[in-house]
């Protein structure tokens, strides 16, 4: 199951950020056609947010046809990235890892690891030939 965090700092609105959790979650596999979502209770109860945001994010989600509510039941994926990708994810993800155990062996912090990404992913200096 997903488990929701907020970032005050991001400037993005709460129910976004949980959108952007879902769709992230979907994309790496995390989430599978027929998880459940967490209750909106348990969401209200873990990370201190309104319910109508949650409602919210639930309701966008189901509008982008991720997934279906089901009354008295809860929230449920319906969509769900292919095995193929999954799979193609975990040689990257295994790069990845290294790759932060390098910065953090730099002496990197989080913050200076998460700019020299976005710095880099946003360049076109890395864009494969």
């Amino acid at each position: 199951m997903i488990e929701f965090y907020l970032d005050a700092k991001s400037g993005v609105a709460p129910y976004l950020q949980l959108v952007h959790q879902v769709r992230r979650a979907l994309k790496l596999g995390a989430l599978r056609a027929g998880d459940q979502l967490p209750t909106v209770r348990e969401v209200v109860t873990r990370i201190a947010i309104n319910p109508n945001t949650v409602f919210k994010a639930y309701r966008e989600l189901e509008h982008e046809g991720l997934v279906a509510a089901r009354a008295g039941v809860g929230t449920f994926v319906t969509a769900t990235t292919s095995d193929d990708v999954i799979a193609t994810l975990v040689p990257i993800r295994h790069d990845l890892e290294q790759w932060l155990v390098r910065a953090r062996a730099a002496g990197l912090d989080e913050d200076s690891i998460e700019a020299l990404f976005r710095d880099t992913f946003r360049s076109e200096r890395y864009v494969a030939s």
